[in-house]
């Protein structure tokens, strides 16, 4: 079985903030507002991909998060990896010895993300409460980013957690609580064949590098140095989705 895990935002669906022309389709909506698309030629590619391919979400976003995307009335992926991978979700439901493993995993680190929600707590360039996201990584966002992440990483013992940020938002998550330490865990779960994967941040390259064949925005080539798959690169006038799905029904 080859499988395709795909990262969500700005890989396979795009916030109404970017531009993706107006052939798109809602996919989530939140509060009554029209919050994330997929472009029309993507939504259709993606009802072939999955008769093909095990299409996996793999996402950053909590479990509440995700569960406002629909992709099609009739169809909703039967494995998705949200949390940054901490959560595996069957059919929509979570999988309890899964969750079970990750805490096990991350437990290493608790005692600092303890000691980074305090520290957040006291940023002064902090602008939104800070959330442990299912129970597995911190979340927040600072009018100064770059200024908050330095000082997370020169008080935590960065041997045990990362610390990033992406415009605003900053995160702190356990060393072992990456996208393609889940990605590991999916393939001893299931006889996968090929991996193909997608993203679109540093978040997503432990993942990609995981894959047989990726696809990712030009900016992160130099992630890249080492990686032994097929890798397709996509330009900045390119939409991600639409080249990816496009290139994957093709195999």
């Amino acid at each position: 079985m080859n499988i395709l895990v795909s990262d969500l935002d700005n890989t396979l669906i795009y916030s109404y903030k970017k531009e993706i022309g107006t052939e798109k389709i809602v996919v989530e909506y939140y509060q009554g507002k029209e919050l994330s698309f997929m472009t029309r030629t993507s939504h259709q590619l993606l009802n072939e991909v999955k008769e093909q391919v095990l299409v996996v979400p793999v996402s950053t976003r909590s479990v509440a998060q995700y569960e406002r995307i629909t992709f099609n009335e009739a169809w909703t992926p039967s494995v998705a990896l949200v949390s940054n991978g901490g959560t595996l979700l069957r059919d929509g439901k979570e999988d309890q010895a899964w969750k079970e493993e990750t805490m096990r995993l991350i437990a290493p680190s608790v005692n600092e993300l303890e000691k980074a929600e305090g520290l957040l707590r006291n940023d002064e360039n902090r602008t939104l409460e800070v959330r442990l996201v299912d129970d597995v990584f911190l979340f927040t966002k600072s009018s100064n980013p770059e200024k908050t992440v330095d000082m997370l990483e020169h008080n935590l013992d960065l041997r045990l957690v990362d610390c990033y940020s992406n415009h605003s938002k900053v995160y702190v998550l356990p060393k072992a609580l990456t996208k393609g330490e889940a990605v590991k865990r999916l393939k001893n779960c299931y006889n996968v064949g090929q991996v193909i994967a997608a993203g679109d941040s540093i978040f997503d390259v432990s993942m990609m590098k995981q894959a047989d064949r990726s696809f990712c925005p030009k900016e992160l080539e130099e992630e890249f140095s080492d990686y032994k798959g097929t890798l397709r690169l996509i330009l900045e006038n390119e939409i991600l989705s639409d080249i990816m799905l496009n290139e994957v029904v093709k195999l």
